[in-house]
This record gives C-alpha cells, structure tokens and sequence, in this order.
C-alpha cells in the first residue's frame, strides 16, 4: 500500500494547471558514489490528478494500493537538498497500481451472452 502525502499545483506543457499527487511507499538500499556505504531511501513518485485542491488537501494521509517501481531513463543532474550536492541520475519512479482483473470487450460480450443462455 502507498499513502498520499502531498499534493502541488502543477502546470502542464500546455499552461494548464492540475493538481498532482505525491505518494510515498516502501524504501530501498541506495550505495554511495562517494563513500561506498549503504543508506535507505523512501520511494515516493508523482501522478497527475483531476482533483481541485480541496480535494486533494481531504486526501492527504490516504492509502491505495500499488507500488512504486525505479525505472531507466535518461541521466538528469539532481540536486541533494540536505548538502547541495549535484549529482547525474539515470533512473526516476513510477507508479503501478495493482491490477485484480481487465475487462476485454469481447469477453465482456461472450460472458453477457452465456449469462443469458444459463437464465
């Protein structure tokens, strides 16, 4: 399970704005360039939303499930708040919900029409 724990006006590309979720789970085992030593770091990542800002405030500490996963992509530099420290990252975090079950149309169709034979 992952929790909300943040919300920011954001601005599309297009100079729209929309409010978009931050949503923190699990951690993971992070090596140091410098020293070599181990630290954990909190996973969270960032969704775009159709909410308005009331909304979203409501939401704050709510659970959803799915997980977050680190992806490849290409190097960005990033900056290390605590130290200022700037370093190249070539990863980023996704959200992936947890699936039960996908409806396919046709499937959806032939399950209706024995349903109907069965009555």
């Amino acid at each position: 399970m992952l929790t909300i724990t943040d919300f920011k006006i954001a601005e599309s590309k297009q100079g729209k704005e929309f409010v978009s979720l931050t949503l923190t789970g699990g951690v993971e085992f992070i090596q140091s360039q410098e020293t070599g030593n181990f630290y954990l770091k909190g996973m969270k990542c960032r969704i775009p939303s159709t909410l308005d800002e009331t909304s979203a405030k409501a939401l704050l500490g709510t659970q959803v499930p799915g997980r977050i996963e680190r992806v490849g992509c290409d190097s960005y530099e990033y900056t290390i708040k605590e130290t200022g420290e700037v370093i190249t990252l070539a990863h980023t975090y996704v959200y992936l919900p947890e699936i039960t079950s996908v409806l396919v149309p046709n499937e959806v169709e032939e399950e209706y029409a024995i349903n109907e034979m069965d009555a």
